[in-house]
């Protein structure tokens, strides 16, 4: 409801900044109506009477005098059924109801319900009357798709006995139930109000404690990030931050994917919207679309929308997790937020902190961040949701030392630095495995020795080595050459080589290359450093270095990345022929120390 009885006076446009006089009465971060053309705004700072409005929208031809109408509520999301399959804006407008109403251009000041207010659904009540429930117990559920039930819960702040309960086909504002506590009656609806910069509440925060698998062998076998966890993939322009995104946003095992472009290319967010509602979910055969929020605002819309759009994907994230899912935020990019804060900050005049961005910079990225975790979920039923947040951050240059990186480098627990020099020679993920690091990898050692045994946490633990000492032995051989090293440092050259081609590179566009499940990862890297072991001893016995490199089986097992997840049977075999063809150069040479012995 606007609130007529006051309205306010344009005194200064400046771009998104609109400052209005005689807004007394107004709150921080109220939403208000600019100008009859009615733009959507929000107040970021109030002084006296007057008051800093953040414009959402284009405010060219907009001028001192005219009116703005402020509605006293802070800006909100409506969550509800519905929200899956969606593609809004940053301010939680629905872009295909726009295209339906007006055409492909969005025009100013458009109104538009965010959840449809006539569709119904068949809502299937689970509690019963008499019952008596509080905050974020589930009165019943609703099969918003073929992949998500939607739990419908008490909103926060609520509890009570209930005193009627729906069951049958309703829309998101109908009452579904009455619940009564000291002589009130509430009225509960499948859709409820929540201001995105608050975080929702939850019971208990916990401690993550198992991995978020990806099915990309770089991040699952080296750099993990938790359910619940915090990742940020920073990168220089063109090195794959939104391809790495994509996949992520497609196989990691979440079950809920909320994917926020903020301030990206346009065709970039056009590819995921092409390409989510063909791409079928690894679990269940069904298009990842039936799983997926799309927050599309894109670099050439409104500056000011981007921070909005950072909000409400995490408050999106955080309805999903309470409900007890596993919830997967991707952020693309972080820096064109920050750019968005910096913008607002310069038209304030604040006080700038390091390269123009505003002094509180460290604490807004810190505020987003802390947002993800998991969580006992409110209600009786104890149950624990999930929600990661992985942010992209297009540092100028590629350079980290810019206060975005920094700033979320001291908060995220995973660092998947992206490298140039490797995106330049084809090798995506271009996750630099001596630049990125995970500070979860120890937390989760006891989940792969439970479930894919110790082996795992030592494999890792040699191929990382064995990268390392290449990357030593690099050096070297670019001061004096190759023929200067000794046999075994050739063969550590080589089997990094086979870990850096057959392993870490991952093809996206492969239809078998793109996931690995961690049991095949398992055997890949246990077959790669199979064939150092063996090598190793094989050349401690005498065999010629370069016969063991040609062995015909180095080609299979370069080709082990393209076995289908049902023929994984297969690389145990191409191990057992491994030994074989190893042992027959090494036979000559067993004959010959048994003869002299």
């Amino acid at each position: 409801m606007t609130n007529t009885e006051n309205v306010g006076k344009i005194v200064k446009v400046s771009g998104p900044l609109v400052v209005a006089e005689n807004m007394t009465g107004a709150k921080m971060f109220d939403v208000v109506r600019v100008s009859d053309k009615r733009l959507i705004g929000e107040i970021i700072e109030v002084r006296g009477d007057r008051a800093s409005i953040q414009v959402y929208e284009e405010t060219s031809g907009l001028g001192p005098g005219e009116p703005v109408y402020s509605t006293g509520l802070p800006l909100s999301v409506e969550l509800g059924p519905g929200l899956i399959e969606s593609i809004y804006d940053g301010i939680q407008r629905p872009l295909d109801e726009i295209y339906n109403q007006i055409g492909a251009r969005i025009t100013r000041g458009v109104e538009v319900e965010s959840l449809n207010r006539h569709k119904k659904w068949n809502f299937v009540a689970k509690a019963k009357v008499g019952d008596e429930v509080q905050a974020g117990d589930v009165l019943g559920t609703v099969q918003e798709t073929t992949l998500v039930l939607h739990k419908i819960m008490v909103p926060p702040g609520v509890s009570g006995k209930i005193s009627f309960l729906h069951n049958g086909e309703a829309t998101v504002v109908d009452t579904i139930a009455k619940l009564e506590k000291d002589g009130k009656t509430t009225d509960v609806q499948m859709m409820q109000k929540w201001p995105v910069r608050k975080g929702r509440p939850y019971a208990e925060k916990l401690s993550p404690n198992e991995p978020l698998i990806t099915g990309q062998r770089v991040v699952d076998m080296f750099f993990p990030v938790a359910k619940g966890g915090t990742a940020c993939i920073p990168g220089p322009f063109g090195s794959g931050k939104t391809v790495t995104q994509h996949q992520l946003a497609k196989w990691a095992d979440a079950e809920i994917v909320v994917y926020v472009g903020c301030g990206e290319r346009g065709n970039e967010m056009t590819d995921v919207l092409n390409e989510f509602p063909e791409l079928k979910d690894p679990k269940s055969g069904e298009p990842l679309m039936k799983r997926t929020v799309l927050i599309a605002n894109t670099s050439d819309m409104p500056v000011a929308a981007r921070e909005a759009s950072i909000y409400t994907g995490i408050t999106l994230a955080e309805y999903f997790r309470d409900m007890g899912y596993s919830v997967a935020l991707m952020a693309d990019s972080t820096s064109r937020w920050a750019e968005a804060l910096r913008e607002m900050s310069g038209r304030l005049e604040e006080m700038p902190g390091e390269e123009g961005y505003p002094a509180y910079l460290g604490s807004r990225v810190a505020e987003f961040y802390e947002r993800a975790g998991k969580v006992t979920c409110l209600g009786s039923d104890g149950r624990v949701g999930a929600l990661t947040a992985v942010g992209a951050v297009s540092p100028p240059g590629g350079d980290l030392s810019e206060p975005v990186s920094q700033n979320t480098l001291r908060i995220v627990k995973v660092f998947w630095g992206l490298d140039a020099a490797l995106a330049y020679r084809r090798h995506f993920p271009a996750i630099n495995w001596l630049l990125s690091y995970s500070l979860y990898t120890d937390t989760f050692d006891d989940f792969y020795r439970n479930n894919l045994g110790g082996e795992w946490v030592e494999l890792r633990s040699e191929a990382m080595r064995i990268l390392q000492e290449e990357a030593e032995l690099e050096e070297i051989v670019r001061l004096v050459g190759v023929d200067a090293l000794s046999q075994k440092e050739r063969l550590v050259l080589e089997t990094a080589k086979s870990i850096r081609e057959d392993f870490l590179h991952q093809n996206s566009f492969h239809e078998v290359d793109t996931y690995a499940s961690l049991a095949k990862q398992f055997k890949m890297i246990k077959l790669i450093m199979a064939f150092h072991h063996e090598a190793k001893r094989a050349a401690e016995r005498g065999a010629n270095l370069l016969e063991i490199l040609n062995l015909p089986v180095r080609d299979q097992i370069a080709r082990a990345r393209y076995l289908a997840e049902s023929d994984m049977a297969q690389i145990d075999k191409i191990e057992a022929a491994l030994k074989e063809q190893i042992a027959g150069l090494t036979a000559g040479g067993d004959d010959f120390e048994q003869q002299y012995a």
